[in-house]
């Protein structure tokens, strides 16, 4: 005998009870889904930032605050390398070349970084629009940036974050500047009352999925100059960029090195772990934090799991009510010469079906889930990530269904050893 026509009858006898469970059980699989989701996109999105930070050097400090202002430029007091280890990198054998990363001011919601014209045009793989800038008060803006090319930018002292929150004194260089420059009582007053230039937009960045996309990227002796440290040039020369002299050189809160081989990047980070310096690959650091961050991850995965395994317990619990409420029906068609192994099927294939139709619901359910989480965080941090269902989630979903269909044996096992005699009483 067919058991279909009886699981459908069943189904469309109960239709709200079905559709309720159904919808328990596609949130739980759902609430797996997009962690795991969420959590990927984080990892992928994260490593793209840092693709093009092969080696940083900087002075000695936390590398996880060192990559997150460097990289993701999220405010951040760092000590600045001094000038003459600067210039001895900058002009370092092994290196393609370096660029120096100067950061502490702000337009509007955007961070302003001091570089130089080739890390710019190197970043985006060139730019969308205009030409690099070619003197200190000009800048480039990134691809997200509210201004087009001619636009004057003010530019103001200290984060934008801390602007907001009103205290404006979370400067990169208020507590490194001594490193390298002495200053009378009144030259250090000037230092913070000394009053930005605006730049002019040269051009835009092509996007590049980071933070970097809402930068002002100007030269770095803007950074220099406004902060009261020279630009590295002898005065009265007013040309950006490389070469600088070693006797005028400010100190720096980090450089980007690209080295020539694996090799010399493996020479430069160890040539510059000094007492002076550290230096570090971004990946590293990265799987560092993936580290910790995955061990959170299985936390919250086996206590995901745990609650998919209640959720579907309970509600094979309520299956188990509602199928003693039509256990006479069952009877009935023992009675009428149904075998025992047809309701076992019967009422298998109906409550596996509920499973079945949750854990499908499920994963489009969870992928969107992720991927406003992902929106929200990417507008957030400004790394460009994408929530894209993999093998992981249809596995985690076929565990679950597995599991369900398993415990879907329960009631089914508990109607087939049923006496039809007492199921007619």
């Amino acid at each position: 005998m067919n058991p279909l026509p009886i699981v459908r009858a069943s189904l469309a006898r109960n239709p709200l009870t079905v559709i309720l469970f159904t919808l328990l059980i596609a949130l739980a699989v759902a609430l797996g889904i997009a962690i795991s989701v969420q959590e990927r996109a984080l990892r992928q999105g994260s490593a793209r930032a840092a693709d093009r930070f092969d080696l940083i050097v900087a002075a000695p400090g936390s590398q996880t605050d060192l990559l997150f202002s460097t990289v993701f430029l999220r405010p951040t007091a760092v000590e600045l390398l001094p000038g003459q280890i600067v210039h001895q990198i900058l002009n370092d054998k092994d290196a393609r070349f370096v660029a120096p990363i100067a950061f502490g001011d702000s337009h509007r919601d955007s961070a302003v970084v001091g570089t130089t014209a080739d890390f710019v045009t190197y970043l985006s793989n060139g730019l969308a629009e205009g030409q690099p800038f070619t003197s200190i008060n000009q800048a480039v803006v990134g691809s997200l940036v509210d201004a087009r090319v001619g636009d004057t930018l003010e530019i103001s002292h200290g984060h934008a974050d801390d602007l907001t929150d009103g205290s404006g004194d979370a400067d990169s260089y208020d507590a490194g500047d001594h490193h390298d420059h002495d200053h009378t009582e009144g030259e250090a007053h000037d230092h913070h009352d000394h009053a930005h230039e605006d730049v002019t937009v040269t051009g835009r960045m092509k996007p590049t999925g980071t933070p970097w996309d809402h930068a002002v990227v100007v030269p770095v002796e803007y950074i220099w100059n406004a902060h009261v440290m020279g630009t590295g040039h002898a005065p009265g020369d007013t040309h950006i960029g490389p070469p600088w002299q070693a006797d005028q050189m400010p100190g720096l809160p980090a450089l980007v090195v690209k080295p020539d081989t694996i090799a010399a990047a493996y020479g430069l980070r160890s040539r510059y772990r000094t007492a002076q310096s550290t230096a570090f690959f971004p990946a590293e650091t990265l799987v560092e934090l993936y580290s910790v961050m995955g061990g959170a991850t299985r936390v919250m995965s086996w206590l995901t799991l745990a609650a998919q395994v209640l959720v579907v317990t309970a509600i094979l619990g309520g299956m188990l009510a509602v199928l003693d409420l039509q256990r006479q029906r069952f009877a009935v068609l023992r009675a009428l010469g149904a075998s025992a192994a047809y309701v076992f099927a019967s009422v298998w294939i109906y409550v596996g079906t509920m499973i079945l139709a949750g854990a499908v619901l499920g994963l489009p359910l969870g992928w969107a889930a992720s991927a406003i989480a992902t929106s929200v965080i990417s507008n957030a941090t400004g790394v460009q990530m994408t929530a894209t269902l993999g093998w992981t989630e249809l596995r985690m979903a076929a565990t679950l269904l597995a599991l369900g269909f398993a415990l879907a044996l329960v009631p089914a096992f508990r109607l087939y050893r049923a006496s039809v005699v007492a199921g007619l009483r």
